[in-house]
């Protein structure tokens, strides 16, 4: 199921991570897996 959502995530959004600094990497991933939850629940 982990890895479902990974690939969609990666799909949708791109494989790489632009940030280069650890904490906005980290908040590039957060909004990247808010963005996917917001598009699950809107399409419900």
């Amino acid at each position: 199921m982990c890895e479902t959502i990974f690939s969609s995530i990666k799909r949708t959004h791109g494989v790489a991570v632009r940030a280069r600094k650890w904490y906005r990497k980290f908040r590039e991933l957060v909004v990247k897996c808010v963005v996917h939850n917001i598009k699950r629940a809107v399409k419900t």
